[in-house]
């Protein structure tokens, strides 16, 4: 993969605007075979008929790969144990598939015998450092090539006049121009009408949830089962990763669980704002959360909740396969040994709150916490821990008297 000529190009393909002009435009300025990629992470009828597009618009071949069970077992749970939320709000659904894509692009540019690898990501944007930085760290050598980096095309305006100039079949238009990106965990908005923070992005743009408004007007409870931190059940039945968060997307968005609109500061320093569609992965954070809160000890859960905003920068920086993400998930392996049980939560218009929670490493012990009668716990005890934990604000106060 050091070869200067560049002969053949990976490019990762969605069949959308950006790729498929990218491909075409590949092809023209390098002169080389071009094999694109798809990962199927579960955007659903998003990959009907890519195969006969890539070919009819210049591509050697398709690969389509099914990552969704890795997707989910590997790197949404990851953030489920974490409780990694960026900047509060945003449950990282387009950062967290970026990595997976990525690792899978080096190994198909390695059976390929590809010198390249080449993907959309514009110029101004997170993911052309967490593409590229996965790429780098698996194959030190190899060479990147990122079209809105290099190209003479300045808005998604141009590369549609590009793609009816080549007759390119695409679905955006100049009146709908906001971009799109799905997986199994999300789906998020970006771009042309929704750049105008103060403007309410348009009902009609959400698939994957009601509006609160609309949701049924009586509630829904939802169990959800962990294992060392994983969740493993809902409702009981025990469904693989991909098909549980299925399952609660389908719910949560029944019930309008999971939009959020968001002024986020992305990692190349500009902030944007995005709109997201997250019901699976809303329900598993605060299900997650309520069992840890039976079964972490009170350090070791302060000190995972001080972590969490470091771990959700690594993740929406692109910091996936560096030692200090290796070293974060020996750390949570740790921290997740004994969180295992189940919480409840009930659903209504757009809210999702946990009514329960069971565990059979519950630390929680009704005998000491309660506010009757008990005989493990003396109240006096509580006198001394308060003096000393009083002492060096009584000393700062003292200090501070004026002197005779």
């Amino acid at each position: 993969m050091t070869d200067n000529k560049i002969e053949k190009v990976v490019l990762a393909y969605s069949g959308g605007l950006d790729t498929s002009v990218i491909l075409r435009w590949l092809k023209e300025t390098y002169g080389c075979e071009v094999v694109c990629y798809a990962a199927d992470i579960g955007q659903a009828e998003e990959l009907s008929g890519l195969e006969e597009k890539a070919i009819a618009t210049g591509a050697s071949k398709l690969y389509v790969e099914d990552l969704t069970e890795e997707f989910v077992r590997d790197f949404v749970f990851t953030a489920i144990q974490a409780n990694a939320v960026y900047e509060g709000v945003y449950l990282m659904g387009t950062s967290l598939a970026r990595p997976l894509i990525a690792k899978r692009h080096i190994e198909i540019a390695r059976k390929e015998n590809a010198q390249a690898v080449s993907h959309g990501a514009t110029g101004k944007g997170n993911d052309q450092v967490r593409f590229e930085l996965t790429y780098y760290a698996l194959e030190p050598q190899i060479k990147v090539i990122a079209p809105w980096r290099e190209w003479e095309f300045k808005s998604r305006s141009d590369l549609i006049a590009y793609a009816e100039q080549y007759n390119i079949p695409i679905t955006a238009t100049k009146e709908k121009p906001y971009s799109m990106d799905r997986n199994l965990m999300h789906i998020s908005y970006e771009g042309g009408i929704l750049e105008d923070p103060w403007a309410e992005p348009p009902a009609n743009i959400f698939i994957l949830t009601k509006s609160p408004e609309d949701a049924p007007n009586k509630p829904v409870y939802v169990e959800v089962d962990f294992e060392a931190g994983l969740p493993v059940a809902v409702d009981g039945e025990v469904l693989s990763p991909a098909a549980l968060l299925d399952r609660l997307n389908k719910v949560g968005g029944e019930h309008g669980v999971g939009r959020v609109d968001v002024v986020e500061n992305r990692f190349v320093g500009m902030k944007s704002r995005g709109v997201y569609e997250t019901p699976g992965a809303t329900i598993l954070h605060a299900a997650h959360r309520a069992v840890e809160s039976l079964a972490l000890d009170r350090e070791v859960a302060h000190l995972k909740d001080s972590l969490a905003p470091r771990i959700a920068e690594m993740i929406y920086y692109g910091f996936w396969y560096t030692p200090e993400f290796e070293a974060i998930r020996a750390l949570l392996n740790e921290t997740q040994k004994n969180v295992t049980g189940t919480a409840r939560l009930k659903l209504y218009k757009g809210n999702c709150t946990v009514v329960g929670r069971k565990s059979p490493y519950s630390l929680y012990s009704e005998a000491f916490a309660t506010f009757e009668k008990d005989t493990v716990y003396n109240q006096r005890d509580a006198e001394g821990f308060i003096k000393l934990n009083a002492l060096r604000l009584r000393l700062r106060k003292l200090a501070a008297q004026p002197k005779d």
